[in-house]
């Protein structure tokens, strides 16, 4: 309801490209979101102020929809100044929900403080917002039209980004192993990632119809609260606990950045996830050559750093927030990062990415050979194993 407030949305976005000066003139900016309420309404809004505001070009996900890690594919792929993802993460959304925009610079990534700092400083001082006199565009119809003087490219949101996944994986050996019997189930919350794995999983690797669950993404979520953990994925949880349970079970969040991780009768937490994916990471062609290093963050477990110490690659521990792990990853010295609170990923973007942690799992798992269950036996047998606990209040009173 804030964002719905007249002009809220609009003073949001023009303090964003306000605090942008004289760089944004005949740059590309992407734009795109999770599906939620008020996605495409905000969008709408957001083309015919980036056209007033000397934008290029803009390129937005087919229907407003990109998830977090897509949006910073497209954003390095097509070298934009940046982009606008709309999106409250995992929080709930409906018209009484939550409703989120966000700046990521050039490089895929969260705006750095200085960047944050400068919006919030514009907001206290707007006087006016531009726009451009134009009719809506269709989101759903794919190519260019013009609004203003600008360029509106609608692009398939999934294509780019399940490119790039098959040139990280070997999707051939997790396809052998879905031959050969191996079964999964992915809840993709009724969020974003649900045309990501319905392409990637079913027919990109031949999981049967059906293993992606609530997989269309709806603007409330389906009345879900589409945050991947064992409270909010219970009914994933007592699949993955049944006798008759699959293999392998996975779910992601409202803006697909996060992940869950479950194998038959064995819940994996974000913390040993990492560490897992770390050790076992060389198992992928696209970090066979080894880790540059592993970051974490502050209030994630120290497995991780003890599987960087048996590789003898450096660990780094950063304050909460990935525009932290960005800094590290531009500058080489990490290759795979994460947080207990279920966000992993690595440098292929600078987001956290859910369905990538996905399917390096799938990877370890077709590679090896061996269960879920087994690799967090032999992890904890070769390491030790770390405990730590994490405690969530949520709509208490401050």
């Amino acid at each position: 309801r804030v964002f719905q407030q007249p002009n809220y949305a609009e003073n949001f976005i023009q303090s964003t490209f306000d605090a942008l000066g004289d760089e944004k003139t005949g740059q590309t900016l992407v734009i795109g979101g999770d599906g939620r309420f008020l996605n495409r309404e905000v969008i709408q809004v957001a083309i015919r102020m980036a056209a007033a505001n000397g934008f290029a070009r803009v390129v937005v996900g087919q229907g407003g929809i990109l998830s977090t890690p897509a949006a910073s594919n497209v954003i390095r792929q097509r070298q934009a100044l940046g982009g606008l993802v709309l999106s409250a993460s995992h929080n709930p959304g409906g018209p009484d929900e939550d409703f989120g925009i966000k700046y990521n610079i050039s490089n895929g990534g969260p705006a750095p403080e200085k960047v944050t700092d400068a919006i919030h400083a514009n907001t206290k001082s707007i006087s006016r917002w531009l726009t451009v006199e134009a009719d809506d565009i269709d989101l759903d119809a794919l190519g260019e039209v013009t609004v203003g003087d600008m360029t509106v490219e609608v692009i398939d949101s999934v294509a780019d980004y399940a490119a790039l996944m098959e040139s990280l994986f070997d999707f051939a050996a997790i396809r052998k192993a879905v031959e050969g019997g191996f079964t999964m189930s992915f809840d993709a919350m009724s969020a974003v990632t649900g045309p990501y794995a319905t392409e990637i999983l079913e027919k990109r690797l031949g999981f049967a119809a059906g293993t992606v669950k609530n997989g269309t993404p709806l603007p409330d979520f389906g009345g879900h609260h589409p945050d991947p953990n064992l409270v909010h994925a219970k009914e994933l949880y007592e699949r993955m606990m049944a006798p008759d349970a699959p293999d392998f079970g996975a779910a992601s969040d409202g803006d697909g950045d996060r992940n869950l991780i479950i194998g038959r009768g064995r819940f994996i937490t974000p913390s040993d996830s990492l560490a897992m994916l770390a050790a076992n990471a060389h198992l992928a062609p696209a970090y066979a050559g080894g880790l540059k290093g592993i970051a974490r963050s502050m209030p994630t477990s120290a497995a991780a750093d003890r599987v960087a110490e048996k590789l003898g690659i450096p660990a780094y521990e950063t304050p909460t927030g990935w525009k932290f792990f960005g800094n590290l990853l531009d500058a080489g010295m990490a290759t795979i990062c994460g947080e207990e609170s279920a966000g992993t990923g690595s440098d292929h973007v600078r987001e956290k990415d859910g369905l990538w942690a996905v399917l390096l799992w799938l990877n370890i798992l077709a590679a090896s050979g061996k269960s879920v269950d087994q690799i967090a036996r032999d992890h904890w047998a070769t390491y030790g194993r770390n405990y730590y606990a994490r405690h969530d209040y949520e709509g208490v009173e401050s």
